[in-house]
């Protein structure tokens, strides 16, 4: 039996539009605030067109030796031009990317999961190290 993780995919952020870049310290101090920016596109432009969009970002953040992650968050995307009027022709468009601000107090890893409304989910993850 398939598995939903079977059908996740990876690659470099460099050469693949669809993969959530995480940008945020390689290093930080224990308990203190820091900002997580995710986005996508960031060597490759992706589409944000009515028929062609991200539609989501996820979060997580997996605790080194813990036995679980944790969901920090979920973040939409609604706005990719539709209208009345027909696709691409609406007066708003969101833009595929996130800051969310966390604080931990163990190192570990954090991992973001994309939706594309064409080509699935795509994930990438980021070490954290606690000073």
């Amino acid at each position: 039996m398939k598995k939903l993780s079977d059908h996740v995919q990876s690659a470099d952020w460099k050469s693949e539009k669809h993969v959530p870049v995480i940008d945020c310290p390689e290093s930080v101090n224990k308990d203190e605030m820091f900002d997580v920016k995710v986005s996508l596109g960031k060597e490759i432009s992706h589409p944000n067109t009515t028929e062609h969009h991200i539609r989501w970002i996820s979060l997580y953040y997996y605790p080194e030796g813990d036995k679980y992650s944790y969901h920090v968050g979920h973040y939409e995307f609604n706005a990719h031009g539709e209208s009345t009027e027909g696709a691409n022709s609406g007066p708003v468009y969101t833009h595929h990317q996130v800051t969310a601000s966390i604080k931990i107090s163990k190192p570990g890893v954090i991992h973001a999961i994309s939706y594309c409304n064409i080509h699935g989910l795509w994930e990438s993850s980021k070490d954290v190290k606690v000073m």
